[in-house]
């Protein structure tokens, strides 16, 4: 009926429950010899008018063919599909884009506006982001006085948490180099053959530093197709910001600063590359920016996935184990009876 190698079976644990027939079978043996031997030591005068070898083997044959339907029937349950047809396909198109989050690091983003600083704030709710985004690939870029890959664009959404919950701050020397920042994220974007790129740029303060202007990394993205978000981290006013490094305990030494984001070039990069800049003064807001940005962005990739549907091939052994079991129904509750 079938051959082996070009089938496989969905369920194939079904398979353990095979072992009740053999199991049956050595009971069967069992009782047999154990109803010969009290057979040779009755009365045959009880016996005459049977035909005891006919019966035996009616009997014999009806458990047989029981043995066969529950094995035909088991087979069924492991639900067999036939590897031949794998060249039924379906096309599934995937939502996704190509993505990169660029975050500052510098000595401000430890100010305590927000819980427990607005680095950690940025490194969990970026954490969630990632999580959300089953579909797409996603890359991070950290800056300070200088800019570098933390996690190349990948699809492995467990590396990518795994690697921004290991952002460390201090890595490179200090600064704040938003133009460095943003055009290492379009540098890992430039090759990607993704419909929807996006940089998500987030920083608390002005560029001080860098080779780069960011403006000129914006003109960078808008030829790249490169749609760049940006969110300014901070409060309206002042914060408690770290100033000093206690030398004899080696804490940081805070002190009130006034918050400056230089909004007016994070309105222009968004602006010049088809994103759209947000400002967030604690936790919550932040969070929100990310749900808003997870919402604009769902285009379709051009990737495609194919899923072979393999067509499910447990009808022929159900039917034929059915139709085995009333063969047996039928031979027990008629034939056998219709025998004197």
């Amino acid at each position: 009926m079938m051959d082996w190698e070009t089938y496989h079976f969905v369920d194939p644990w079904v398979f353990w429950f095979m072992l009740i027939i053999p199991a049956a079978a050595v009971w069967k043996i069992l009782t047999i010899k154990k109803e010969s031997t009290s057979l040779k030591t009755s009365n045959f005068d009880q016996l005459e008018g049977l035909d005891s070898g006919i019966l035996p083997m009616l009997k014999n044959g009806l458990f047989v063919l029981r043995l066969l339907a529950i094995g035909f029937l088991l087979v069924a349950l492991a639900r067999p599909q036939l590897d031949e047809e794998a060249d039924s396909y379906i096309e599934q198109h995937t939502e996704g884009i190509d993505m990169v989050i660029s975050m500052d690091a510098s000595g401000s983003m430890l100010a305590l506006d927000f819980e427990p600083n607005r680095f950690e704030a940025a490194k969990d709710v970026a954490k969630d982001f990632v999580s959300g985004r089953k579909n797409d690939r996603i890359g991070v870029v950290v800056f300070e006085g200088e800019s570098y890959t933390q996690c190349p664009i990948t699809s492995d959404k467990k590396v990518v948490v795994e690697l921004i919950d290991e952002l460390e701050r201090g890595m490179v020397r200090q600064g704040t180099a938003i133009g460095m920042g943003l055009a290492t994220a379009v540098n890992r974007l430039r090759e990607s053959e993704a419909r929807s790129k996006v940089v998500i740029l987030l920083t608390d303060g002005v560029n001080t530093d860098g080779k780069i202007h960011p403006l000129a990394a914006a003109k960078m993205a808008e030829e790249f197709g490169i749609r760049v978000y940006t969110i300014g981290v901070g409060s309206n006013k002042k914060a408690k910001t770290p100033v000093a490094i206690n030398p004899i305990t080696g804490d940081y030494i805070y002190d009130y600063q006034p918050v400056e984001i230089d909004e007016e070039t994070l309105k222009k990069i968004s602006a010049q590359t088809g994103g759209k800049y947000f400002r967030a003064t604690d936790n919550t807001k932040l969070a929100n920016i990310y749900k808003e940005i997870d919402k604009m962005e769902k285009d379709k990739i051009e990737t495609v996935e194919y899923a072979v549907d393999l067509p499910e091939r447990s009808f022929p052994w159900m039917l034929i184990g059915l139709i085995i079991i009333l063969v047996e129904v039928f031979c027990r509750s008629v034939i056998l009876r219709s025998i004197p």
